[in-house]
């Protein structure tokens, strides 16, 4: 059977899996709810909201350090969830797997421990498309260790091509750190590829796997990179809480980050010792119930069979995208053709702020700003876009029922 047949025999039922959103049964301002702004923030399906309910009503307490059986209890539901993220993402070991925050704080715990090993003069290769979570560290980073930022741009279907990639490596190079999808332009990165370039060169590689992980199988040792960080509200769970995949050998050998409970083995008057990972990378008491969300949310997504679930985000991905290209006073950033489940667009003549609430007055929910993508901004030549983004969720009524929206934007705006 072929993998296109495969696909076909495969019954993704998309209006059953919607009613898993109750949010989307409702109405705004007078419409029915057309959420397109999953690539910010995720919907919650009943499985996850009831599994945090269920652990706050029943199962809570602290983590780790309590000896009594509901505490126990609490403890193998939270490594359980870390064990859930494991298989996931088939990260080598549980010990790799620390929870944080989110992604941003993954990112800064990468800066704030590898970050310690680079000496002034060192190099990190970024690009202008990242978020501003996979920017900032970095400038920090480098103005207090007289670092030096090495900038790639996209090519013209909105990637960053191995090529130059190549060509920014150096001797000094120490870390490269890409989005492994573009919360903009809705593109997947040749990621594997990258980590090739950059194991070749002795360096290190973050990716930024927050868009990705939603739309796409991840095998973090096929990859082979040596950092993954990405969010839980993305990918169909609760806020507040995020992870950082770390090869063995960085989670065997990095220093803590935050100093407090957990991350200790002793402490005296003295001195410390630390914990092994991940614990010594996870100070204070962690977001319990959001981890126990979190491994909701994924086993929502591990029991969705992938490759119809993708086959049906392309093909309201090209619905979405043929839709904008046949509206005349409508401009698209990124590749003309490449159906995607993100899609970044400007009224022509109208602010994107304007758009946005016009289609809000219609029930449609999008994104209007920078992204917190200023730097490519920049390179567009533009100070913000409106952008659409879809889930798992989303269906063909949602994509005619903003095209709608925006043609009575543009009637009104132009």
């Amino acid at each position: 059977m072929t993998d296109a047949a495969h696909v076909h025999s495969v019954h993704f039922d998309a209006a059953a899996v919607r009613a898993q959103f109750t949010v989307l049964s409702s109405t705004e301002n007078g419409h029915p709810l057309c959420f397109l702004d999953t690539a910010a923030s995720a919907q919650k399906p009943g499985s996850v909201i009831d599994a945090m309910s269920a652990f706050q009503r029943s199962s809570y307490a602290n983590v780790h350090r309590g000896l009594y059986g509901l505490a126990a209890r609490a403890t193998e539901a939270f490594e359980a969830a870390r064990e859930a993220v494991r298989a996931f993402v088939n990260a080598p070991d549980a010990r790799c797997v620390v929870f944080t925050r989110g992604a941003t704080e993954g990112i800064n715990l990468v800066a704030g421990t590898f970050g310690a090993t680079l000496r002034a003069g060192d190099e990190i290769v970024l690009s202008v498309m990242e978020h501003h979570a996979n920017i900032v560290p970095w400038q920090m980073l480098a103005a207090a260790r007289g670092l030096k930022l090495v900038w790639l741009e996209p090519d013209a279907e909105g990637v960053v091509a191995p090529q130059a990639l190549e060509a920014a490596m150096t001797p000094r190079t120490r870390l490269v750190a890409l989005s492994h999808m573009s919360n903009v332009f809705g593109t997947v990165q040749p990621a594997e590829a990258y980590c090739a370039i950059t194991r070749a060169h002795g360096a290190a590689i973050l990716l930024d796997g927050c868009q990705a992980v939603v739309h796409q199988d991840i095998d973090v040792q096929a990859l082979g990179c040596d950092f993954y960080v990405f969010s839980g509200h993305k990918l169909y769970g609760p806020t507040g809480i995020g992870v950082c995949i770390m090869a063995e050998a960085w989670a065997d050998s990095l220093p803590p980050w935050q100093g407090g409970g957990e991350m200790i083995d002793r402490v005296s008057r003295d001195g410390v010792s630390f914990n092994v990972a991940p614990h010594r990378f996870e100070a204070g008491t962690p977001a319990i119930t959001e981890a126990v969300g979190l491994s909701a949310a994924i086993d929502f997504v591990r029991t969705l069979p992938r490759a119809a679930v993708e086959a049906h985000e392309r093909g309201l991905g090209a619905r979405l995208l043929l839709g904008l290209r046949r509206r005349n006073s409508v401009d698209v950033y990124g590749p003309a053709l490449e159906a995607r489940p993100v899609v970044a667009f400007n009224l022509r003549g109208a602010h994107p702020h304007d758009v946005a609430q016009i289609l809000d007055r219609r029930g449609v929910c999008i994104r209007a700003g920078h992204h917190c993508a200023q730097p490519l901004m920049t390179h567009l030549g533009v100070t913000a876009t409106a952008r659409a983004s879809l889930g798992v969720y989303s269906s063909a009524d949602d994509v005619d029922q903003f095209l709608d929206a925006l043609d009575l934007a543009g009637r009104m705006l132009m």
